[in-house]
Order: C-alpha cells, then sequence, then structure tokens
C-alpha cells in the first residue's frame, strides 16, 4: 500500500522544514486503537495507522529508521500507556526526529500529557506529523494549531463521556440497566429477574439472614454454615456449564456482599460503588471506588424484584453491620467485661479500654487513649468489677417484668432453627438420591453391548452412590450431634426458671458472652466518672430508647489509687 505525499507536506519538504538533523534521528509511528473490540471490529482505521510506515521514507527517512509504537489502547492519561510513556522518554533523550500519528487524538485526549509532549519536541527539535501535514512545534502558528488540536480532542473526550453516560443513567431510572444478579436471584433470558428455582438455593439464602438476625455478625454466620457443611449455590458465568448450579464453600466476603446487597430486599439500585480519583490507582480505571449509604444512592427502586426479607430487616441488618466496626461498640468480645466497647471515659469523652491480669482476672476499665497516642497521663482506671456489679443490678432490674417472655422465645427459636437446618439437610439428601436415579436412568438406557459407553456410565453410577452414601452418614453424625426438642416438663422448668432471673444471672454455666450480649441489646453506652480527690463515682447509662439512668456507688480509694500509679508506672 502507498500513500501519496499530501501537498501540505511536499510544502512543508520543500520549505526546509525537514532538515538534516531531524534524518539523522528516528521516525516513530504512533498507533492505538480505543478498545479491542475496535481493533476487530473497525480494523480500516488500523490500517490507516500501519500506513504511515510507508509514508516515512517518502519524507526522506530509511526504513530501518521507521519505529512503530503500538502498546497503548487509551488516550485518556498517561498512567496505564507504557507506548506513550516510551514515546515521551525517546524524545527526551533527542533519538526522534518526527512523530507520525493518523490524527492528533491519537497521541492524546488529555491536554496535561498533550502539552507536555509539546513541551519536550519543542526542547529537542522534534516533530509532529498526521495526515495534514508536518508541524513545528517551535513555529508559533504550529504551535497554536497544535494546541488547539489538542483542546478539541478533549473536549470530543468529554462530550462522549458525558453523552454515553446520560444514557446509562436515563436507562437506569428505569430500571432496565443490566446489572449481575447475585447468589439466589436468576436472570430470565427475558431479562426478568426472579428467585433461584432450586429450592435449596432459596433455602440457604434465607438461612443466612435468619442466622445474621440471631447472632448479628458475619463471622457467626461463617461458622453457623460451616459447622453444618451447609454450601453457598452459584450459577456459573461462562463455559459449557453457563447457568448450571454449583456448590462452592462459604468465605466471609461472599457473605459480606450478601447481607449488603439491597437486591434481597426487591430494590434496584444503580450507584452504589462511585468512584472516587483520589482513591483511584493510576492505570487502573477499575480502582477507587467506595461504597456508599442508601441515602447518596442517586437511583433506588424498591419492590422492582422478588425479595428475600422486608426493606426494613436490611435498613436493621446495615445498621448491625456499621455497628460491629472497629469505629463502633464492635462485636462481643470475650473475657468477663460486661462493659467492652461500651464505657466511655466522663472526662474526656474517649472511649476506655479493657485490660485483664493474673490470667483473665483483675479485670480493670482504663481510659488510656491519651497516654497511647500522645504520652499523657492516664485519665482514669477502675476496677471493673465494680461497674459491672452497678449495670447487672440495673440489667436485672430492667428485664424482670419481660423475663418470662424472653425464656420462652429463645425455647421457639432454638427449634425453629433446628427445624431450618434438619430442612437444609433432607433436601441435600433429596438432590442427593435424584443424581444417583439419573445416573441409573441413563445406564440403564445404553445397550450393553457398547461396553466403551457402559463402563462410563456404571462409573458415574457408582461415584453418585458414593456420593449418596456419604452425605446419609454426615446427615446420621449431624441427627446424633443435635439436642432433643424440648419437652413439656422442659418448658415448665424453663418457665419456674425464668421468674428467679438472677440466680440465671449468676449462674456457673452463664456464660460471659451471654451476659454482654443481654448488655448490648439493651445499654447504648455508659458514661463513668471518677470524681476527682474522692471515692465517689457516677455511671450515667444511655439505655436503647432514650432514657437515661445515673447510678453512684463508693470505691476504695486507697486500693484504686495504688493500681493506678502501678498502670501509670
Amino acid at each position: 500500500m502507498t500513500t501519496s505525499l499530501s501537498p501540505k507536506a511536499a510544502e512543508c519538504r520543500l520549505s526546509g522544514r525537514i532538515g538534516p538533523t531531524h534524518l539523522e534521528r528516528l521516525a516513530i509511528v504512533y498507533v492505538r486503537q480505543s478498545t479491542p473490540q475496535q481493533i476487530e471490529r473497525n480494523q480500516e482505521s488500523t490500517r490507516l495507522q500501519y500506513a504511515l510506515v510507508e509514508r516515512a521514507p517518502q519524507l526522506g527517512w530509511s526504513a530501518d529508521q521507521v519505529v512503530v509504537i503500538d502498546d497503548d489502547r487509551s488516550g485518556q492519561s498517561i498512567e496505564g500507556r507504557p507506548g506513550f510513556q516510551r514515546l515521551v522518554a525517546e524524545v527526551g533523550l533527542d533519538h526522534v526526529g518526527i512523530i507520525l500519528g493518523i490524527e492528533m487524538s491519537r497521541l492524546a485526549r488529555s491536554c496535561r500529557d498533550w502539552y507536555q509532549l509539546l513541551e519536550i519536541c519543542a526542547v529537542f527539535g522534534t516533530l509532529l506529523g498526521d495526515t495534514e501535514g508536518i508541524y513545528d512545534v517551535g513555529n508559533f502558528n504550529d504551535r497554536l494549531l497544535l494546541g488547539l488540536k489538542g483542546t478539541m480532542s478533549e473536549a470530543e473526550l468529554h462530550m462522549l463521556k458525558a453523552r454515553m453516560l446520560a444514557g446509562r443513567q436515563a436507562k437506569a431510572a428505569r430500571g432496565e440497566l443490566w446489572q449481575p444478579v447475585p447468589i439466589g436471584y436468576q436472570r430470565l433470558p427475558s431479562g426478568e429477574v426472579i428467585q433461584d428455582p432450586d429450592e435449596e438455593a432459596r433455602a440457604v439464602v434465607a438461612l443466612i439472614f435468619a442466622v445474621f438476625e440471631r447472632d448479628r455478625t458475619v463471622g457467626a454466620v461463617l461458622r453457623h454454615l460451616v459447622d453444618h457443611q451447609i454450601a453457598l449455590p452459584c450459577r456459573a458465568w461462562g463455559g459449557l456449564n453457563r447457568g448450571q448450579l454449583e456448590w462452592h464453600r462459604p468465605n466471609r466476603c461472599t457473605l459480606g456482599n450478601i447481607l449488603h446487597n439491597p437486591i434481597y430486599a426487591g430494590a434496584y439500585v444503580y450507584g452504589r460503588r462511585l468512584r472516587d480519583p483520589r482513591r483511584q490507582q493510576p492505570g487502573r480505571p477499575g480502582t477507587g471506588r467506595r461504597v456508599t449509604r442508601p441515602d447518596d444512592w442517586p437511583i433506588l427502586l424498591k419492590d422492582r424484584f422478588p425479595a428475600y426479607i422486608s426493606w426494613e430487616h436490611y435498613e436493621r441488618n446495615l445498621r448491625q453491620l456499621a455497628a460491629n466496626t472497629a469505629q463502633e461498640a464492635g462485636v462481643i468480645r470475650k473475657g468477663t467485661s460486661l462493659l467492652s466497647g461500651l464505657l466511655i471515659c466522663g472526662r474526656c469523652g474517649l472511649r476506655m479500654s479493657t485490660r485483664y491480669k493474673d490470667n483473665g482476672g483483675g479485670l480493670r476499665y482504663v481510659c488510656g487513649a491519651m497516654s497511647t497516642n500522645y504520652k499523657e497521663h492516664f485519665c482514669q482506671s477502675i476496677r471493673g468489677d465494680l461497674v459491672d456489679a452497678v449495670i447487672s443490678q440495673l440489667v436485672l432490674r430492667a428485664l424482670e417484668p419481660a423475663a418470662l417472655e424472653v425464656s420462652l422465645r429463645v425455647a421457639e427459636d432454638l427449634e425453629a432453627e433446628h427445624a431450618d437446618t434438619h430442612r437444609l439437610w433432607l433436601q441435600r439428601l433429596e438432590r442427593a438420591r435424584y443424581e444417583a436415579e439419573r445416573a441409573f436412568r441413563q445406564y440403564d438406557a445404553v445397550e450393553p453391548e457398547n461396553r466403551l459407553v457402559v463402563r462410563t456410565l456404571e462409573q458415574r453410577w457408582e461415584q453418585a452412590l458414593a456420593a449418596e452414601a456419604a452425605l446419609k452418614a454426615d446427615y446420621d453424625r449431624f441427627r446424633a450431634a443435635q439436642p432433643t426438642p424440648l419437652s413439656q416438663a422442659e418448658r415448665t422448668a424453663i418457665r419456674e426458671l425464668a421468674l428467679d432471673l438472677p440466680a440465671l444471672w449468676h449462674a456457673p454455666t452463664t456464660q460471659p458472652a451471654e451476659r454482654q450480649e443481654i448488655v448490648r441489646l439493651m445499654l447504648q453506652r455508659a458514661v463513668v466518672t471518677v470524681h476527682e480527690g474522692s471515692e465517689n463515682v457516677s455511671v450515667d447509662c444511655h439505655w436503647i430508647g432514650g432514657h437515661v439512668t445515673q447510678a453512684r456507688f463508693v470505691r476504695s480509694y486507697v486500693a484504686a489509687a495504688t493500681r493506678a500509679e502501678r498502670m501509670m508506672g
């Protein structure tokens, strides 16, 4: 293919714009396509750009001086464009006499990168050339023209992006913008989104929300699934098994995504993860996204999909997930402390930490944030058993009217949980039985003489039978480990024990984590203040619902001062 010299290029050559110093250096042909699809479907643009290799000899360069750079796929910025970076480096090393491109927008769509290239070309006397002619950056008129071309190229990119984004948002506002569906849903060929037709898959998703509602942590949900050998249902995205149901081991990341995804509440959302340019990594356009709150979502359409939970249930889950973070009270911690994560210093307003001595004994609440961060003195320190005793009395006093109802509700929840888990096992056994019967039907339908096929189908049948037998053995072990349902006599005993809640609270069988959980259900925070120079301590209890009560007690001042001095020293 031969490209004829344009009249303006011939005029530039005759006027001496291309001199001996240019011909002694390289002629770089810069080739760039926007997307891989453009390379496949719009091949004419590729041919025009590679045809510039034949134009360089017409301008006076020899064939061995022509270098082609075709490493880039984007012109938005210099990040992630090794070809453009190599081009700038070669110009800066005084190796380039001319840069040829089909048009200036191929070189850069960012004025920052474009003017940087012009400055370097002006310093080292490198020419620029496109289909319209040859340009000398050192010439004022050429530089003005090149600047206008770069500005128009950048403006064109912004207009294209704005037009496509407006169309995308308009489609999302109607709820028609396609989005991948998560676990527990399936998209039909018509575009309609339905709950997964597999009964076991739906039951697993419902169990995840039920366990989180009870235990309120992602870790507890993961532990429940692993202990009961429950896998997560996933639909294959591609390949020969596209759309087929697969079962994968549960993990914390997937469970967190399920609990955060509003589609399970039946909502269509666009703009959950907005791109923050400050967090975006150079050369990686998919990075820099941050999860926004429901109030910041640009598009929220409720009741668009079949829901597993209500919208109020979903908002309650979000609040619980936020409360489980390190910035909030956090989850229930190990140890005997009742107020771990809930106790606030009445002097500085910071959260007090929990410290133990003597292998878990010697509980103390210490305000040491200022000492840790700024090496200042401790605000205050107090024995934990004194504060916990006051909180225990207040909690027991508040629980007395509802003690019987709480105990009966716990028993009902346990039985419901056992029934849900048992139902999942039966569904898994039903699936395994179906796979074994299906393998047998395939084996039975083949002619016995066709041994090549019979042997393969026989192996599949044996594998399905072995899988069914292993699952039955696991189910038997699961049933043996499960507690028996409560009898009427046991229910009567629970009612009698519920009338004596203080005995249950102080019983050796009651775990500290259970006491913490009860306190967190009732108490939002507690503010403790040790009055300086005295033995008086005041505790302001902020209960969930807005009610505030105040309690006072007297501590042993000498013993407390001795311990505090020992800790500070």
